[in-house]
């Protein structure tokens, strides 16, 4: 079964770049030097930012839903990604340089399977979430930090 990994748009963080430390903080939003590769995992082009590249650091809603598993936390964005990751049956760099916590969930919201992945194997548990038709989308979350590093549905 073919599966769609997606990346964050840029747009809706354009706006932070031309903030201010003070207001960025206000809305709690932090500018970071990245000080090690691999180490900030960019969500819109789903690979670690380079040594020395700006990267913002943020709450993000990952799953807005009314169910238990409504989901937020941190992400870095990269001042310099201008394109969302978007590939059909590849995995990207970011994903598979961490062990992932993969959890499927269907119209409502709801979480029906999960399950820990890392490298290769991430792609197998992919396509066998994706064997049970309630199942509408998967998110991987980077699994040592728990924060959500991309969307995964059918191609």
């Amino acid at each position: 079964m073919s599966y769609r990994i997606t990346g964050l748009a840029p747009d809706p963080f354009d706006a932070f770049w031309a903030a201010d430390s003070a207001a960025l903080a206000s809305v709690g939003v932090h500018r970071v030097q990245v000080d090690a590769c691999p180490g900030y995992p960019d969500r819109i082009t789903l690979d670690d930012a380079p040594l020395g590249a700006e990267v913002l650091l943020l709450n993000h809603t990952s799953l807005e839903t009314a169910s238990p598993f409504r989901a937020t936390h941190a992400i870095y964005v990269s001042r310099a990604a201008s394109a969302p990751f978007d590939a059909v049956d590849r995995l990207p760099p970011a994903m598979l340089r961490r062990p992932q916590s993969l959890r499927g969930f269907d119209a409502d919201g709801m979480m029906r399977a999960a399950d820990l992945a890392k490298g290769q194997e991430i792609a197998s548990v992919i396509e066998r979430f994706f064997l049970a038709p309630e199942i509408v989308e998967i998110h991987a979350h980077n699994a040592k930090q728990g924060c959500f590093l991309a969307r995964i549905t059918r191609a």
